[in-house]
């Protein structure tokens, strides 16, 4: 039979349709070709300088921004609506200078100062009064969302508004706090290092867990075991273990799952009064491959379905033999 399970941090319900369970392979859109060198636009302005360079890292502003800070930033009323212009920074992050498409195959020491970089520019960005949160993301893959140009790179969005999915997942996790007085999160990897039916990877300083009510197959969060509610603070003395964690988990989506497009997003908490999210909040990252689609009863309840349930993602991804 199918169960439902309820998220704890934002109260949202997953059918788990466990009658529709299905192999690794039975899945869909694995990554497609991908353009070679010689026409990747990244590759060949690889010698031109970027606003933010770190270790081989470059930032550059996108070439078709979705936000600027050309205009300062003002809201108004129009009629009932509220309105103002796109407002913010939208960044590209070459993660190499070499023409590798999946970050899985960077080199530790690579994606290390990837996440340093995105550290780095968090810092610029949240001195910026009108910033209210900043996102890290990667899109890869066309049923990610992105090109196929063939070289690993990643994006961080600074807006001046909090997006309702933070705002649901500070209320939920401050709700939870209030109540027990302990960090939810905390809680939550406390639990899975315990039972471990649904850990895919731990190392000194971060565990790599299927959510107990995931929303996609082999849906896999990275958290980090000591608490801390930034992720420019949290990952200080620690960015070993997250680059190493991380190529794991991704190297585990290549090998098992033929490759797979796949998201990922860095959840950190918002720009604006930090003490406030001190000790409710606990920073980490959502890794979601790209395998099944969002249909119509999806977006019309809100509900999400998972043909698999995520101890037999886990136990899958425990199995995949990583070469590191």
């Amino acid at each position: 039979m199918s169960q439902l399970r309820k998220d704890p941090i934002v109260g949202r319900w997953t059918i788990i349709a466990t009658e529709r369970a299905r192999r690794p392979a039975a899945f869909v859109d694995p990554q497609s070709t991908i353009t070679d060198q010689k026409n990747c636009s990244y590759c060949q302005d690889i010698t031109s300088k970027g606003i933010y360079e770190f270790n081989g890292v470059k930032v550059v502003n996108s070439s078709s921004p979705i936000l600027d800070d050309s205009k300062p930033f003002e809201r108004r009323g129009h009629g009932l609506y509220d309105v103002c212009h796109s407002y913010g920074s939208h960044e590209i992050v070459i993660e190499s200078p070499e023409h590798i498409s999946n970050m899985a195959d960077l080199t530790v020491d690579q994606i290390k100062s990837v996440m340093q970089a995105y550290a780095m520019r968090m810092q610029t960005h949240r001195k910026n009064p009108f910033i209210e949160y900043i996102l890290a993301y990667k899109n890869y893959g066309v049923a990610a969302g992105s090109r196929n140009i063939g070289h690993s790179r990643s994006q961080i969005m600074a807006v001046p508004v909090l997006p309702m999915r933070v705002k649901d997942k500070i209320n939920g996790s401050k709700k939870y706090f209030d109540y027990h007085e302990r960090c939810l999160f905390c809680d939550m990897v406390s639990q899975e290092q315990k039972s471990a039916e649904r850990l895919v990877a731990a190392n000194e300083h971060f565990i790599a867990v299927t959510p107990f009510a995931s929303r996609f197959p082999f849906e896999t969060w990275i958290l980090p075991k000591n608490h801390h509610c930034d992720f420019v603070e949290g990952i200080k003395g620690h960015e070993d273990s997250l680059a190493a964690i991380t190529k794991d988990v991704l190297l585990r989506f290549k090998i098992g799952l033929n490759d797979p497009a796949y998201n990922y997003m860095i959840q950190s908490s918002p720009v604006k009064n930090p003490a406030t999210f001190k000790e409710d909040y606990h920073w980490h990252i959502e890794l979601m491959p790209r395998l099944t689609r969002v249909a119509g009863f999806e977006r019309g309840t809100g509900f999400y379905i998972c043909p698999i349930p995520p101890e037999m993602s886990a136990a899958f991804l425990r199995e995949v033999e990583v070469h590191a």
